[in-house]
């Protein structure tokens, strides 16, 4: 599990599936009984003295109307794609369930920037900009390459990295029917290596829960 404040007040929290039961009845241990709502998200606890907490549903997972039903979507095996971009390296996976079942990381070089002035900087930046959409385009082949074909068993594609990166790579045309697929979050992580898909393959699975613990006396 791991926790991180909130924009906006309280803190994230990244439970693993299987253990968010076992999470809600620590919310009642600690805040005493709650109520459940269902919402757009996920499902909304209310507890009696005053601290919530946002359930949020993994990409993919239909959001169930009690904390059974919820625990039992997010625990479900799902098909998902996974999209790593940042500067000059992505990784493109999918996952079933917990498992990475189809994954490819390509890397190419892209220079960084220079301190130089001049025409000597403009050259560098252009041919660094040239780098740069090159390594997006090959980016997009290699998801045409391995995503595209899943697309219809997909439930969600989850993506990280940079956010213009993914957005770019995104953009192709041929990339279309993924782009309702795509989950909402951008999942935080380094340059992509394998090492990155695997463990994004958890981030991704993960229920976020927004806690809020109860206002001051």
């Amino acid at each position: 599990m791991t926790s991180r404040p909130a924009a906006g007040g309280g803190r994230w929290v990244e439970v693993d599936p299987a253990r968010v039961g076992r999470w809600v009845e620590g919310f009642a241990d600690r805040h005493g009984p709650h109520t459940t709502t269902k919402r757009e998200y996920g499902l909304l606890l209310t507890a009696a003295d005053g601290a919530t907490a946002e359930l949020y549903a993994p990409p993919g997972a239909p959001v169930g109307g009690d904390v059974p039903g919820f625990v039992a979507a997010a625990v479900t095996p799902r098909r998902i794609g996974l999209l790593l971009a940042r500067k000059g390296a992505v990784a493109v996976g999918v996952a079933q369930g917990a498992d990475l079942v189809v994954s490819k990381v390509d890397t190419r070089y892209v220079q960084g920037r220079t301190a130089a002035g001049g025409w000597s900087q403009h050259r560098f930046a252009r041919r660094r900009d040239n780098q740069a959409k090159a390594a997006l385009g090959d980016a997009a082949d290699l998801a045409v390459r391995l995503l595209l074909p899943e697309a219809a068993a997909l439930t969600a594609v989850v993506c990280g990295g940079d956010r213009k990166a993914v957005d770019t790579v995104l953009a192709d045309r041929r990339l279309a029917p993924l782009v309702p697929l795509r989950a909402e979050r951008l999942l935080d992580v380094p340059e992509p290596r394998h090492a990155v898909l695997v463990a994004a393959v958890a981030a991704a699975r993960a229920v976020r829960i927004r806690l809020r613990d109860p206002a001051p006396d």
